[in-house]
């Protein structure tokens, strides 16, 4: 893990909990920038359980903010089909 990608969280229970920032990107449709991310810790299925907030890129401290309509949603998951499809073909072409 790139500790440059990362940033650290407090959660309710006062554990430190340390994210990997995976990918960033801006929306035209929504003029918002997102974050997704990962602690890299397993759902039950076995997959790496990802993350997704809003931002803004130049508050400090890093202020993450929720996603609020069904809208961004689908736009969040659209990207990141996009990146796993991508990543697949990489992989697939490496091997």
């Amino acid at each position: 893990m790139n500790k440059e990608n990362t940033f650290k969280v407090i959660d309710k229970d006062g554990n430190e909990i340390e994210f990997e920032i995976l990918f960033t990107f801006e929306s035209d449709e929504t003029n918002k920038n997102y974050m997704v991310y990962t602690d890299n810790t397993k759902d039950l299925e076995g997959n790496t359980k990802v993350y997704a907030s809003a931002f803004k890129p130049d508050a400090e401290p890093l202020e993450l903010l929720p996603v609020e309509t069904e809208r961004e949603w689908r736009i969040i998951e659209t990207i990141i089909e996009s990146i796993t499809e991508e990543n697949k073909k990489d992989k697939e072409e490496t091997n």
